[in-house]
């Protein structure tokens, strides 16, 4: 699912991230969604979310569990 719209993105979704700091390689985060961080329907370059873990990054992946 795109990870661009905040309709796809839910509390306690399974998704990959991409952190600040991970950018310029693009190394991906994987946890669960804790908070929604932007407000907006869409953005570019992802939707902000808080993981469980705490750490705050772009959604660029909604991984479905089985």
């Amino acid at each position: 699912m795109d990870g661009r719209k905040r309709s796809n993105v839910k509390i306690e979704s399974h998704v990959e991230i991409v952190q600040k700091q991970d950018q310029r390689t693009g190394e991906l985060t994987e946890g669960y969604v804790a908070q929604i961080l932007t407000k907006s329907p869409m953005h570019p370059h992802g939707i902000k979310v808080r993981l469980e873990t705490g750490e705050v990054g772009r959604v660029k992946n909604i991984l479905e569990d089985d």
